[in-house]
């Protein structure tokens, strides 16, 4: 079968521009938007630095590297005033007064209760958080990691050049935006690091999904208004899109990538093995997302799955899907 498509290129600051990581400039006017309701969270933020933090293996790194106990076991990271820091899956900005009016603080309790399977001997301590979230519509953004200083999800929020920012389009898809900003940060993660295994953990630092990237050259058609299947590779509905058709001509098409996932959750993993496995590798890179946002990517990463032939949903013990760019 021969597919003539027109491919499609995102020119509306959505999608397929890469993640905000690879946008922020220094001396450049920003403003952050709650990705939910899209409510101007932080006003026209101008940062003099933009620095990496040091990716999610650095402490285990030290110690590997170090012959004495390491230096920085207790200390934190925090930028400093004009600072915004980057994080894998998130961003450290400081708090400003005008932050009183958008956002909202409350403190939230995390149990020590252990998973099945956990060392009896060595439960974790219990400890407060506090979540930050958008006051309009309540959507939580990230913690307070330190008193001056908040920890934004690139998942949660947006963020737009000052100038010329008229009214947010809130018109993009939940699952869409997500499942965009995902599959960027894997690519990028991917190229600059050589990292191709993540392990995306919620706040408790227990993994929920493993996903691997296999590749990024994937070619997505759009039937319509539905993306239905890959030109490279072999015929999907987009994730997130549920509904499948056969017979209409595509209109436009879209880059993705290509990944295998495994839930870890104790219901839904067959798999322990491999989970601990992963668990256990040093190559293996954690993306810490809320927990809610974990849920969200499982289903987008499902529903994508749903829509392959049925010889095409696993490889081994993983599940197949595509995530559009």
């Amino acid at each position: 079968m021969r597919l003539n498509v027109d491919q499609h290129t995102d020119d509306t600051g959505n999608g397929a521009l890469g993640s905000v990581m690879e946008r922020l400039q220094v001396q450049e006017s920003y403003c952050f938007h709650c990705q939910s309701c899209g409510t101007r969270v932080l006003e026209e933020r101008v940062f003099k630095r933009v620095l990496p933090l040091p990716n999610g293996n650095w402490s285990s790194l030290v110690d590997d590297w170090c012959c004495h106990p390491d230096p920085f076991a207790n200390l934190k990271l925090l930028p400093r005033a004009e600072d915004c820091l980057l994080g894998d899956t998130h961003l450290l900005v400081p708090r400003d007064r005008g932050c009183e009016e958008t956002l909202t603080q409350e403190l939230s309790p995390i149990t020590n209760k252990m998973a099945d399977g956990q060392n009896q001997d060595t439960p974790k301590p219990n400890r407060r958080r506090t979540l930050v979230s958008c006051k309009s519509c309540t959507a939580g953004l990230g913690e307070a990691v330190a008193p001056g200083t908040l920890k934004l999800y690139i998942t949660e929020v947006t963020v737009r050049p000052s100038v010329g920012d008229s009214q947010f389009d809130t018109s993009l898809d939940r699952s869409l935006f997500l499942e965009q900003t995902i599959a960027a940060r894997l690519v990028e993660l991917s190229s600059s690091q050589s990292m191709f295994r993540f392990s995306v953990q919620a706040s408790d630092g227990k993994a929920f999904i493993l996903l691997w990237l296999l590749n990024s050259d994937s070619l997505i058609a759009s039937f319509s208004a539905t993306p239905l299947s890959t030109v490279r590779g072999d015929a999907v509905t987009s994730p997130g899109r549920r509904q499948c058709s056969e017979h209409q001509s595509p209109t436009k098409a879209g880059s993705a990538v290509k990944v295998l996932y495994l839930p870890c959750s104790p219901s839904a993993s067959t798999h322990q093995d491999v989970v601990d496995t992963w668990e256990k590798d040093i190559g293996v890179h954690p993306l810490d997302l809320p927990l809610t946002t974990c849920q969200e990517l499982l289903l987008v990463l499902t529903a994508s799955t749903s829509c392959l032939p049925p010889s095409l949903h696993s490889m081994n013990s993983y599940q197949v899907a595509y995530m559009r760019l």
